[in-house]
């Protein structure tokens, strides 16, 4: 029988999405590891991995204020994907909070519908083998 993979949580403490993150991860008791990205920003090989899956689009965050703090000629040379990584290296606090990576599967933000649908499979597993019936 193969390990499950493991959950990886990235963000900030003070992020509200993910305080909401963990706290839904822990009520369901399911272990995870988390990164804080201003301790343990990411470097291009996670980044490039990460984009196999989503879109730049959705992985850079330009709702918040460290967008709006750049100079209008840094948040106009973000054009593609190579671009977006190159921002996202030097300034990891415009990554969208949380990333959540459990094994081939990615979620950026926080959604209690997309998790519980990303997990309902793994908890109903983890259910029937504690409860058998």
């Amino acid at each position: 029988m193969s390990e499950a993979p493991r959950i990886v949580l990235f963000g900030i403490v003070a992020c509200d999405q993910v305080r909401q993150a963990r706290k839904w991860l822990k009520e369901k008791a399911l272990d995870f590891d988390f990164h804080d990205l201003r301790k343990e920003p990411p470097d291009r090989i996670l980044l490039l991995d990460w984009l196999k899956h989503i879109p730049h689009d959705s992985l850079l965050n330009r709702r918040g204020q460290t967008w709006r703090q750049l100079p209008l000629e840094t948040r106009q040379s973000v054009v593609d994907q190579a671009t977006a990584v190159e921002l996202l290296l030097v300034q990891p606090m415009l990554i969208k909070r949380p990333v959540l990576s459990w094994g081939q599967q990615l979620a950026v933000g926080f959604n209690a519908d997309l998790y519980e649908n990303l997990f309902s499979a793994h908890l109903l597993a983890r259910s029937t083998t504690s409860n058998p019936t």
